[in-house]
């Protein structure tokens, strides 16, 4: 008896181009979905619930509007600076990336395609995915996305939300952008060979020193919110922590295109070092300050996930335990020692300490990756063969030193870019909140609370000396007396 195969299983039809892989495609559409989790709701929540109660509105809305933004930015024009043909070496062309031919042809990055020295023989061909561009669009959109929305963790308390909306697209165009087609999309980075598997580069160092160059032209918060600042709700700070946690299973199993080894050996590795990481950063904890803090242990996995991204399917699981005892114990130590002791860094107001998290944990990932890349995985994965970190000999000591210059290129761009887009926007509105907003925080931001104390939604008006609903006209003024409940 003749078996049927049903026509969505046969490669040749018009529905399944003949170089469509459906496992690879689901596998990439779901990582897409588990890195968009990790910002709504995972950072959302984290951000919303790990700050003071009267910033817990405008510290979610921040991430919120920055994820709902990059999205258009990135069809509009973005994804074509960051993967198309190049313009420039460090640049893409713009373009944008919302017509059918474009999105249901094969998936390609067409700078990507790699010459031996002579420039005329191809060492390895154009990265070309089995799955239509659709795919790879989103999936690269939620990485920028979640770029913007790191970097908001330096700013939260007392940005301005219109300096914010301006800031983003910004940001974007002109430093995320170069980042990612410099190291991802074909750029003078990716055909030197600096390594970085999925965004310790591009998204965690890049995003973390723009958010304390931000952070310095933004200005501190008040001194009553730097003296105090508790999280609001550390329960819930667990429950985006952990969507953080298991959504960097797609963020770095998704990096090799497919669902192959490789994307197995990047999400092992990746919880390896994760765990690793945050028993470390907590024994610190215990050691010298005589308590486990849920707080540090929720940086110390976040510094673990970040450490493991550039290196994430190159390394070996040896490897993947060591960089977690540093990314565990190097930002712990940057945070914990060097920031209170450094007068530059006090003054800098990096509200959840995105610098450390993100930017020290990442140039750390990424020079431990040029130490510990293990030969034969990087030859499933790299466009220059025959790479190696120091470790395995060879030209692994080169291979260090190109991670250190990446890095530097990253840091400088982001400093110069970020800096020049705060004094921009400054000649058009201030980039901080009025004293007013800074006094009495979301009601006065949004004319919304995250909590509503004393009944359902009303606050205390003192001039009634009881409880009304806040208007337009009224919300400002009646906060007053609600703002500080812890």
């Amino acid at each position: 008896m003749d078996t049927v195969v049903p026509q969505a299983y046969l490669n040749n039809t018009s529905t399944a181009p003949d170089w469509l892989n459906k496992g690879d495609n689901s596998w990439q559409l779901i990582s897409a979905t588990l890195v968009g989790l990790q910002s709504v709701p995972g950072l959302v929540i984290l951000y919303g619930s790990i700050v003071k109660k009267k910033w817990a509105v405008n510290s979610a809305f921040m991430a919120l509007y920055a994820f709902a933004a990059v999205i258009i930015c990135w069809v509009a024009w973005a994804y074509k600076m960051s993967f198309g043909e190049q313009l420039l070496p460090f640049w893409g062309k713009a373009g944008p990336a919302l017509g059918q031919k474009f999105l249901i042809k094969q998936a390609a990055l067409p700078a990507t395609t790699h010459y031996f020295s002579d420039h005329t023989t191809v060492e390895t061909a154009m990265a070309t995915p089995f799955y239509p561009m659709a795919s790879m669009v989103w999936f690269q959109c939620v990485f920028a996305a979640i770029a913007l929305i790191l970097l908001a963790g330096s700013l939260l308390g007392r940005m301005n939300i219109r300096a914010w909306m301006m800031f983003v697209p910004l940001w974007l165009t002109f430093s995320y952008t170069v980042g990612a087609f410099s190291l991802w999309g074909g750029g003078f980075l990716y055909h030197w060979g600096v390594i970085d598997y999925s965004g310790g580069y591009v998204i965690h160092l890049s995003s973390g020193i723009a958010g304390i160059t931000a952070a310095y032209w933004v200005g501190p918060r008040t001194k009553s919110d730097r003296e105090r600042f508790p999280p609001n709700n550390i329960l819930l700070m667990l429950a985006g922590a952990g969507l953080l946690w298991m959504g960097w299973a797609g963020f770095n199993g998704g990096d090799p295109y497919s669902a192959n080894i490789d994307s197995s050996i990047a999400v092992l590795n990746t919880n390896i070092c994760a765990a690793t990481s945050l028993l470390v950063w907590t024994w610190l904890d215990v050691i010298f300050f005589e308590k486990p803090s849920v707080i540090g242990a929720v940086q110390g996995m976040i510094t673990g996930l970040v450490c493991i991204t550039p290196g994430a399917g190159l390394v070996q699981g040896w490897a993947a335990i060591i960089m977690g005892i540093l990314s565990g114990s190097v930002p712990w130590f940057t945070m914990m020692i060097v920031h209170k002791r450094w007068p530059l860094l006090q003054k800098i107001d990096d509200t959840l300490g995105v610098f450390h998290t993100h930017a020290v944990a990442g140039f750390l990932g990424g020079t431990l990756t040029g130490l510990f890349a293990e030969p034969v995985l990087c030859n499933l994965f790299l466009p220059v063969t025959n790479t190696r970190g120091g470790v395995y000999g060879g030209l692994g000591g080169v291979q260090f030193m190109k991670q250190i210059v990446g890095g530097g290129f990253i840091i400088g761009w982001n400093v110069v870019v970020t800096s020049i887009i705060c004094y921009l926007i400054s000649f058009l509105m201030p980039l901080r909140m009025s004293e007013e907003q800074l006094k009495i925080g979301d009601d006065a931001v949004h004319g919304e609370e995250a909590y509503a104390l004393w009944g359902d939604g009303e606050v205390y008006d003192p001039t009634k000396h009881g409880f009304s609903s806040p208007d337009k006209t009224t919300h400002g003024k009646l906060a007053r007396g609600t703002t500080e409940m812890i």
